[in-house]
């Protein structure tokens, strides 16, 4: 009889790239007198967002960032076999950015490349996937990119999303391991409500409305258009029934779990859902104050600066939420 060995996937390495432009609460408050700085840093909990410049797309921030993966050592550029983009802002609506990524960043042609198009819950899906990939041995090793610049889709006369959002990119490495009780991913939970899709939505640029032809001093179909407290609405009564839903499927219960990172989609709503559910502060991560809202990548980025700061230790048990734009929803338990 022949012997199978099992392979878990683990996360092996995180990094991430922000532009150089910024975009300063000083500077919104000169767009909207009616806000001061000091009101939008309250408000939201962000001070500064990063804008990528004219020219710069979505696969230039996933190339700088996982540039940055592969000069750290993480591993080697030939040891890579499914390249997993998330991204919301293709450079084209043809051929998929992950096809360009694989000769830009010197990939072996034998590997798989691909987009999903996924916002605020990507990072858990792309885990999934490529969870997936890994423990059917599909790949040995996957690079999960979000990439997204949100801001090419903003007027800059909307202060709902113009406080808000801000673009980046995060490459996340996940690897095949056959060590049995070590770090691992799972279990998840999913979830879609297709009926709030217009609660966070451009409307133009798709084959429903090819084009839109709109005042330039005000925000039209081809920008990027939410409804504030609905999304506010359905984040509080979905992501705490989340959250009992992974515990029971864990077999834990909140108190067993070490650290939180969900979504950071803006400080006033986090700390709804912190003190909703019971979170200690102390288990709880944010970072949004020098990047903003950046969308699939705020996962990420938040475990990389937990890492950075003693936060998130080997061993830990580590809850990540994603919600927003879909309406959709996910989370995952991940042994660090």
């Amino acid at each position: 009889m022949l012997s199978v060995t099992m392979s878990y996937a683990r996360i092996r390495a995180i990094e991430y790239y922000l532009p150089e432009r910024t975009l300063t609460n000083q500077a919104l408050e000169e767009t909207f007198p009616e806000l001061t700085a000091d009101r939008i840093l309250a408000k939201t909990g962000i001070a500064t967002r990063h804008i990528a410049a004219g020219d710069e797309c979505a696969s230039d921030l996933a190339e700088k960032a996982a540039n940055q993966l592969f000069d750290a050592g993480a591993c080697s550029r030939d040891e890579i076999d499914a390249l997993v983009l998330c991204t919301q802002s293709p450079d084209y609506f043809l051929p998929t950015t992950a096809c360009l990524l694989q000769t830009r960043l010197g990939l072996r042609t034998s590997v798989a490349a691909f987009d999903f198009n996924l916002g605020c819950s990507g990072f858990v899906y792309g885990l999934g996937i490529a969870k997936g990939m890994i423990e059917t041995g599909q790949a040995k090793n996957v690079l999960l990119i979000m990439a997204e610049t949100y801001s090419k889709h903003i007027h800059p006369a909307d202060r709902s999303v113009a406080t808000l959002f801000g673009d980046a990119a995060a490459a996340t490495l996940l690897s095949a391991d056959e060590t049995v009780g070590g770090p691992s991913i799972g279990p998840f939970v999913y979830g879609t409500d297709g009926r709030g899709a217009e609660h966070l939505i451009v409307r133009a640029g798709g084959q429903r409305m090819p084009d839109a032809i709109t005042a330039a001093d005000k925000p039209g179909p081809q920008n990027l258009s939410m409804n504030g407290p609905a999304v506010f609405n359905f984040t509080l009564e979905t992501v705490p029934a989340c959250v009992a839903q992974l515990c029971e499927r864990a077999g834990i219960t909140p108190d067993d779990v070490d650290l939180f990172v969900f979504h950071q989609a803006n400080a006033y709503m986090l700390e709804h859902l912190r003190q909703k559910i019971g979170i200690p502060a102390e288990k709880f991560a944010v970072c949004i104050k020098d990047c903003g809202n950046t969308v699939s990548a705020t996962i990420p980025i938040a475990l990389h600066d937990a890492l950075k700061k003693g936060q998130l230790r080997s061993g830990m048990k580590v809850m990540l939420v994603g919600f927003g734009v879909g309406l959709s929803w996910g989370a995952v338990m991940v042994q660090w």
